[in-house]
């Protein structure tokens, strides 16, 4: 009488083969338990690295911008004229500098930090994904640049034009956290939207969107900028926001010529 078969039991290992190897696993099989969490390990040690390199960045840019803070807050004060600039408690003048020279470390590590952030992420491109994504990483740099550029061209119409309302009995008491919180949400929201046409050209590489699908939204598109730009831009004039939205539909339709020049 044959033996009955002995009970398997789930080890959750791979079956060795007669040569003493590992047999491997069939098609489709779930990964081991242990490797799973061993990958995830890796890739948040190698995240935590990337963040580290871009600290020790930011945190050389800051000591190098609290070193010409003074100067650069004469420079950001100009187009106040001679109008002078107030802090309300004792601590606050302190802290108005330290937080201008965050945002100056922050822009001098601009390169560091998109470069980290590019060595995290290029491991998950496919070789296409990273030909075609390589490229716009210095001209994001670029664009921003030239966004920040273009609202201290308009910041000096805009503070005139928020300023005109001043009366006798109505005179303006400016203080220096309001003013830069100001000047740093307009630097912002212009910076961050000359990187509208990049985003358009990457969502049309990967087969998104094409030229004629911008091209048939393109009044919905118009109601959407006009929106965002008077929610964006702060302090209530109409100079910030109708800028802003006038280089917004500009970069939209240079976006539709590249996205059409690229064959999309």
């Amino acid at each position: 009488m044959a033996e009955a078969d002995a009970p398997t039991v789930a080890t959750g290992l791979t079956p060795a083969t007669p040569g003493g190897g590992v047999a491997p696993s069939p098609a489709g099989a779930p990964a081991v338990e242990g490797e799973k969490v061993m990958s995830l390990v890796d890739h948040l040690s190698e995240l935590r690295w990337r963040i580290f390199k871009a600290l020790i960045a930011v945190a050389i840019g800051t000591a190098i911008g609290f070193f010409f803070v003074t100067q650069l807050i004469a420079i950001l004060s100009r187009p106040l004229g001679d109008r002078p600039l107030y802090f309300t408690s004792p601590g606050e003048a302190f802290f108005i500098q330290l937080k201008l020279s965050i945002v100056v470390g922050i822009i001098l590590a601009m390169p560091v930090i998109l470069f980290q952030l590019w060595r995290f992420i290029s491991p998950g491109l496919t070789p296409e994904e990273r030909r075609l994504a390589r490229p716009w990483v210095p001209v994001a740099l670029l664009f921003f640049a030239i966004g920040v550029a273009v609202a201290w061209v308009v910041l000096p119409y805009a503070m005139g034009f928020l300023l005109g309302f001043e009366t006798p009995n109505l005179q303006a008491l400016i203080t220096a956290d309001n003013y830069f919180g100001f000047i740093g949400t307009m630097f912002l929201a212009f910076g961050l939207t000359m990187e509208f046409p990049i985003i358009l050209v990457l969502l049309s590489k990967v087969g998104i969107i094409t030229s004629a699908r911008l091209r048939s939204s393109r009044r919905y598109v118009i109601l959407g900028i006009a929106i965002f730009a008077a929610i964006v831009t702060p302090g209530g004039d109409i100079i910030s926001p109708v800028v802003l939205g006038l280089v917004m539909y500009a970069l939209y339709e240079l976006s539709i010529v590249l996205v059409r020049v690229g064959g999309r």
